[in-house]
């Protein structure tokens, strides 16, 4: 049985999407997995695919793409949410379970962050994991080092809670 997996994803950028993908379809080299390289690899090839992934930085995407009804953020830049890292992580969830839904998969990946570490979550038929990355940064402010290192971190934090998941190890 192949599990099917969906994303929405705003710090992380599409990445895991991107990342999940190239694995399961077995590219290799530069079209490969960039980050994620499980050491089941093949595996995962014949047992996961990606039905979509979803970029949603907005408000408006969360409420109009998502159907979701959040709490209000902290703060909107330019319509992308902000939020504190408590709220950044229950949102991750109503994303995770939103794209899980609408797209009738079996895992859905919900990423945001404003202020803080941000919110990961993975959502399964059994389970429910909500989690940080492991870097503290703000939206607002004009640090894009500190914030790609906060994408980094949340992008291989969720690859590895995914891979744990996959191999029944969570």
């Amino acid at each position: 049985m192949t599990i099917k997996i969906a994303t929405a994803e705003c710090f992380t950028h599409g990445i895991i999407a991107r990342e999940i993908h190239a694995c399961a379809q077995g590219y290799q080299g530069e079209f490969g997995p960039d980050i994620w390289k499980p050491t089941t690899l093949e595996n995962f090839q014949d047992e996961i695919t990606l039905l979509c992934g979803m970029f949603i930085p907005t408000l408006s995407a969360l409420k109009s793409v998502l159907k979701v009804d959040p709490p209000e953020p902290h703060k909107l830049l330019n319509g992308i949410k902000v939020y504190n890292e408590e709220d950044d992580q229950e949102v991750a969830v109503l994303m995770a379970k939103a794209v899980k839904n609408i797209s009738g998969a079996d895992i859905g990946i919900g990423t945001t962050a404003g202020i803080g570490k941000g919110g990961i979550a993975i959502v399964t038929p059994e389970i429910t994991v909500k989690t940080t990355s492991d870097v503290y940064a703000d939206l607002c402010s004009s640090n894009s080092e500190q914030l790609l290192l906060r994408q980094r971190s949340g992008v291989e934090k969720t690859l590895i809670l995914l891979e744990q998941i996959l191999n029944h190890q969570y």
